[in-house]
């Protein structure tokens, strides 16, 4: 039976469809010897091959999907390689034989929070799709004279260069003076959406981070520059949010088996959150001079640890 290229390509772990179509158009997607072109559909014994290299593939069925949960550090770029050589949220991610890890969505370079990988590109690509409106909450630190008039007009909707936006909820979070923390959810992904609904109404925003995402939330157990997998539960509550079959199999349960399997996760993870600090400290950054008192959000158990 055969398949869609793109759709062959997001499976084997090559990115999200929309960056294989990309690809695709580009030209750099052979198949049998022929350049490729969108809307291809291949059998499962074609011969693909990427910019010249041959891409082992999988059926569907032989596919594990995993999902890491990453607290992204301000200061990252979503993107595999950075011409400035800046630090990228891949850096640290676990090291994959058969797989890479392909971002769900991306969080600006001054957005701290939880930032989702999978190696399935068709559920990154159905997570990340506006039709499916999956929730994403965010807690924001906003510098300014806040009214009930303008958080009025965030609920409603007002309108930015690409159409009209609005919060689905906003909840006072605390702060002082004209400092003010708020948690607000909105269900879709837009580039800065969340700065540029605040800055509509004349306010500065001084931090921001995502706390959730779904029902999945950034556990306060993870470090920054840290991931947890998530487990089996977990994961087909995803694939079950943008209607995919749910999976039987996990990593997670065989490689956390144990003590001591845990104990070297944990370490591996604090070996990549001090190469953070190391790459952090080469290349000085901007620091706002503002207090830079933490969010106080609730977050509820997703079985991922405090989650």
């Amino acid at each position: 039976m055969s398949e869609k290229l793109q759709k062959v390509l997001a499976r084997a772990g090559h990115g999200s469809r929309r960056e294989m179509e990309a690809l695709i158009t580009a030209g750099r997607v052979s198949v049998d010897g022929k350049v490729a072109t969108l809307g291809d559909r291949v059998e499962v014994n074609a011969v693909i091959r990427v910019d010249g290299h041959t891409v082992k593939t999988r059926a569907e069925e032989e596919m594990i999907c995993r999902v890491l949960a990453y607290h992204k550090p301000e200061g990252e770029m979503c993107t595999r390689h950075d011409p400035e050589g800046r630090p990228t949220v891949f850096d640290r991610l676990p090291k994959l034989e058969s797989a890479r890890w392909i971002a769900v969505g991306r969080l600006d370079v001054n957005t701290s929070g939880l930032l989702l990988f999978t190696t399935d590109g068709e559920l990154a690509n159905r997570l990340m799709h506006p039709s499916h409106e999956v929730e994403r909450e965010y807690a924001v630190r906003v510098f300014g004279e806040i009214t009930e008039a303008m958080l009025q007009r965030l609920r409603k909707g007002v309108q930015l260069e690409d159409g009209m936006a609005k919060f689905n909820k906003i909840k006072p979070a605390g702060g002082e003076g004209l400092n003010q923390w708020f948690n607000v959810t909105l269900t879709e992904g837009r580039n800065r959406e969340v700065r540029r609904l605040w800055e509509s109404q004349e306010v500065q925003v001084s931090r921001l981070m995502r706390v959730r995402y779904g029902d999945v939330t950034l556990d306060r157990g993870i470090p920054r520059g840290g991931w947890q997998e998530l487990k089996l539960p977990d994961v087909n509550y995803l694939r079950g949010l943008v209607n995919m079959p749910p999976e039987t199999e996990s990593k997670v349960d065989l490689q956390q088996d144990g003590k001591s399997t845990r104990h070297k996760q944990a370490a591996q993870i604090r070996r990549a959150v001090k190469r953070h600090k190391d790459m952090q400290g080469m290349e000085p950054r901007a620091r706002s001079t503002t207090a830079r008192r933490k969010p106080t959000s609730s977050t509820r158990n997703s079985g991922t640890g405090s989650k």
